[in-house]
């Protein structure tokens, strides 16, 4: 039975009373519980906060020094090319402009009916 709806029904004033001291320690252990409850979920939530940088900050101390990015395109002497632009031209020319393949593949074209169709062929696709 609901503590509250206990309250209103009780019949004497004794009864009503008790009601009242139930529903009030039923209050005071469900408020209890959404503090502990609230409290989890923070501590969860800084844990968890913890734990994400905690490889980032290992990974810092271990290196202690900046290091410039390289730079990963580079020219056919193993150099950076003056301009990068240019680089990237060279290495499709190589990569686009290649001689014919010895064995050319064999492809046959395949027939394709391109009438429309009749109001037969229509009737049956319809049944």
């Amino acid at each position: 039975m609901n503590k509250k709806t206990g309250i209103k029904n009780s019949r004497t004033r004794t009864k009503k009373v008790k009601a009242q001291a139930e529903y009030t320690e039923a209050k005071k252990k469900v408020k209890s519980i959404r503090h502990d409850k609230q409290k989890y979920m923070e501590d969860l939530a800084t844990t968890a906060k913890k734990a994400k940088r905690q490889p980032y900050d290992t990974a810092k101390k271990l290196t202690r020094k900046y290091s410039k990015p390289e730079r990963l395109v580079k020219d056919t002497e193993g150099r950076q090319p003056p301009r990068l632009k240019n680089r990237w031209v060279e290495y499709f020319e190589e990569l686009l402009n290649r001689p014919a393949p010895l064995n050319p593949l064999n492809i046959e074209a395949v027939y394709r009916d391109d009438t429309p169709p009749t109001t037969e062929e229509i009737r049956l696709a319809i049944r």
